[in-house]
Formats: C-alpha cells, structure tokens, sequence
C-alpha cells in the first residue's frame, strides 16, 4: 500500500513522538507546516499545556510585510517564540520537527531559534 504525502508525515510524527516529550523545564517545541503558513507551539507535556506559541498569522509577523510560506517568515517565527519563551524564563527546549523533514522552512524556523538563544 502506498501512503501519501500526508501520511507519511503523519507516520513519521507518531514515530518521532514515541521518544520525545516536554516538561516544564524544557518543554518540546512543536512545529506545524502548512502550504501556506507555519506554526511553532512550546508544550508542557506533563501539565498538557502550551507555554508559548508563534505562528505566521501573529500580528507581529503579518505586519512585516512577509509572504506567509517563505523561508524568511518562518525564520521570523522562530526569532519570536524564542523571545515569548526567554521573557518567561526557558531556554531549552526539546525540538519537534512533526513528521517534516529538516530543511527548507522548518530548517530555517529552527536556526532563527537558535541564534535568538534557545538551546536544543
């Protein structure tokens, strides 16, 4: 049988998944990617709570003039969940790239998030 694409990432997630899960003090950053946006979550997995959350749709990033699927937009997504999660005192996290392959977008997301100091 032959998955798509969709569930290829899918299976991917639930594989990645099995190993990773966020606490307090380091909470799992959990990214969404869309065709046309993207969307960083920091979750508490043992509380089952969200502690930061960023996406292309934030008046912060809309108001950049970015094209929402580019490369640059997440780039600027991952600069700031990394500032909402150093104003509340984290500083590592546990990097969930959610079913996707590293590179392109998501690849971009983690590297802004890296320079702005978070560690992971």
């Amino acid at each position: 049988m032959k998955l798509n694409r969709k569930q290829s990432t899918q299976r991917r997630h639930r594989r990645i998944r099995r190993k990773l899960s966020g606490t307090a003090e380091r909470p799992r950053l959990a990214v969404f990617r869309s065709n046309m946006h993207i969307y960083v979550q920091a979750i508490d997995d043992t509380a089952d709570r969200t502690l930061a959350s960023a996406s292309t749709l934030d008046a912060d990033i809309k108001s950049q003039d970015l094209s929402s699927s580019t490369g640059d937009a997440s780039t600027a997504v991952g600069k700031l969940v990394a500032e909402r999660l150093k104003a509340k005192g984290i500083d590592s996290v546990i990097f969930d790239r959610g079913g996707n392959l590293y590179h392109g977008r998501v690849k971009a997301l983690a590297d802004a998030a890296r320079e702005a100091g978070l560690n992971f």
